[in-house]
């Protein structure tokens, strides 16, 4: 099993992160030709180098934005995450700019899971709707570089597990667009919520909202615990001269086994007293709030009346979100909670060309060797539609290509 772990012993911010996994070893070119593809890049330059911080030897990441100067004398007394005087985007737009560049489905969607972190966490903090609330750091140029740079670089390395330590935040005060906050930043508190952190080992952020987000859409399990052969060490260099080095360090890791064992939760309800119209938007709501899965099974419960056990797998992160939604959307009063352990196949994306375009197929492993494979449903169904034929056909010419 092939294992990133990110030691946030200095935090982490987004520039940090790409310049640990450029350091890691994807390659430069690969990350600015793929982000290009966002149609972006005459509103910014990406200057990537070697550099050092106490002595430790890295590289260091600078999004310079055309028209304006970032990375100055006064600017490197606090993080770019939270720079004003940015061209803000909101949510909408940046779905726009996402969804239409030519990136990868899984890239697309590994992005828009970061943006969300922080969207959310920016709705909260200032008590609007997702989709009406400004941005000011994730809407600028720089955090879209760092979001989808991150996603582009984790595509790459395609590792099975993403692991890292508790998160250093740091301490002091620091300043954005709403004024001097104490740090944690409000938005980095939200998107951080049920993480361990560390705090006060210096008097500056070490840890930012995109930095945050990156960690929290994307690492399975935050542990100290370092379980696997270290291959490959890495560091990102940070912009700021602090009394400890300012460096994001990440391991690439090899564990004993090829499929994902996982301790998780099911969560299980009767309920016979509900209209069955709901179903569908209580299965929504769950997994919006990050179930695994959501199953219904046809019950005869006493008295011979009929119902529904509800039954949800989750990981300790998302219980009580679960847990809230079934309390609040559902008529159910009670549950039951058991620990069960699920075991994945080790999973790869691709696209196969087909007379009807590119579609991504599914492959999984075991022990090494694929055992099987199948096309993404969701994109057979829009091609079906998009060229009025039918979906079988499309399925066809899909394992025409691989057979």
């Amino acid at each position: 099993m092939k294992i990133l772990y990110y030691d946030c012993f200095c935090g982490i911010s987004g520039d940090m992160n790409l310049a640990a996994l450029i350091d890691l070893g994807v390659p430069k070119n690969y990350l600015i030709d793929e982000l290009s593809k966002l149609k972006l890049s005459s509103e910014y330059e990406m200057k990537i180098e070697k550099s050092q911080k106490l002595g430790i030897t890295g590289t260091r990441v600078d999004v310079i934005l055309k028209n304006e100067v970032v990375h100055n004398e006064n600017h490197k007394h606090q993080h770019h995450d939270h720079e004003g005087h940015h061209h803000h985007r909101g949510l909408k737009d940046i779905e726009e700019i996402i969804n239409s560049s030519d990136l990868s489905n899984k890239v697309k969607k590994l992005s828009l899971d970061m943006f969300m972190k922080v969207a959310e966490a920016e709705a909260k903090v200032h008590g609007k709707d997702l989709y009406e609330v400004h941005f000011h750091e994730v809407g600028a140029i720089d955090s879209i570089v760092d979001i989808v740079g991150a996603a582009i670089c984790l595509d790459y390395l395609n590792v099975d597990k993403i692991l890292a330590s508790k998160v250093q935040v740091g301490g002091g005060f620091v300043k954005c667009a709403h004024g001097v906050m104490p740090v944690p930043a409000p938005a980095t508190v939200e998107i951080l919520r049920d993480i361990p952190i560390n705090t006060g080992i210096v008097q500056f952020e070490t840890t930012t909202p995109t930095g945050a987000a990156i960690l929290a859409a994307n690492v399975k399990e935050f542990t100290e615990k370092l379980d696997f052969k270290i291959k490959n060490t890495a560091y990102g260099i940070g912009h700021r001269d602090l009394e400890i080095p300012n460096v994001l360090r990440v391991y690439l890791g090899e564990g004993a086994i090829s499929e994902k064992a996982e301790g998780q939760y099911i969560i299980e309800t009767n309920i016979d007293d509900m209209n069955p119209e709901l179903y569908g938007y209580l299965e929504e709501k769950l997994f919006s709030v990050g179930a695994l899965d959501v199953f219904k099974t046809p019950i005869f419960m006493k008295k011979s009346r009929a119902g529904i056990k509800l039954s949800v797998l989750t990981d300790e992160k998302s219980e009580k979100k679960v847990l809230d939604i079934i309390f609040k959307e559902s008529t159910s009063i009670g549950v039951r909670k058991y620990k069960v352990e699920k075991i994945m196949l080790k999973r790869t994306f691709e696209k196969v060309k087909t007379e009807y375009g590119d579609i991504t197929i599914k492959k999984a492993y075991y022990n090494g060797e694929l055992v099987k494979y199948k096309p993404e449903y969701e994109e057979c169904k829009a091609i079906a539609k998009e060229k009025d034929v039918t979906i079988d056909s499309v399925y066809k010419a899909v394992y025409k290509k691989l057979n």
